[in-house]
């Protein structure tokens, strides 16, 4: 099975120009598209959340996805990299028109697979080591890393109002009508007073 696979990341993008390559290229490689994927989403936007993941999961040994360029897979080189890395374990070839990438059978592509699963894992294992390093320094520098136990964000729906809620009291809007006016919960509007010392009128 021979896909061609297309990706633009905004609606204002045509998937014309991908498709008329790809449909030109496999023509003049006496290719025949077995089935399209095409997608409008942002290459940043993790493989197996997109279109491509499902491709992924279904491509069989000696199966061939055809883009337009490796970008179409992927905006960053990590991603593009444990892309192809899962190409290559399903034995599944993919090709590119622009840049020409090949990655199939032969030794070649084996070792740049072979070197992108390497890299990939490398790269993972580096921003493990930054996050635990940076904790690991916050810590030492005395700063409290999370949330304290048992304590709340003093942030809530309500928060900035207190001004508006305080005059609505004054005037004598119930605290119901006060939950409909906010679109919150009575007891959000009672707990808000209570904690914030508001007149309980």
């Amino acid at each position: 099975m021979t896909y061609g696979y297309i990706r633009v990341s905004s609606d204002k993008q045509t998937v014309e120009n991908q498709r008329y390559e790809i449909i030109r290229f496999a023509e003049a490689n006496s290719l025949n598209i077995d089935g399209w994927i095409e997608e409008t989403i942002s290459g940043t936007m993790q493989y197996d959340k997109r279109a491509l993941g499902k491709l992924l999961d279904k491509v069989k040994k000696n199966d061939m996805i055809l883009c337009s360029e490796l970008s179409r897979l992927g905006r960053s080189l990590f991603m593009i990299m444990e892309i192809l890395n899962q190409c290559m374990l399903k034995e599944c070839k993919v090709w590119t028109i622009k840049d020409g990438y090949r990655l199939g059978d032969d030794v070649q592509s084996k070792v740049l697979a072979f070197a992108f699963g390497l890299s990939a894992e490398i790269e993972r294992n580096l921003i493990s080591q930054r996050t635990k390093e940076a904790l690991a320094r916050k810590k030492a520098e005395g700063v409290v890393l999370g949330r304290p136990k048992g304590r709340k964000s003093s942030h809530v729906k309500l928060s900035g109002k207190e001004a508006v809620i305080s005059e609505l009291l004054i005037q004598n809007v119930s605290k119901v009508q006060i939950a409909k006016i906010f679109k919150v919960n009575r007891n959000t509007v009672y707990k808000f007073i209570r904690d914030k010392g508001l007149p309980m009128i």
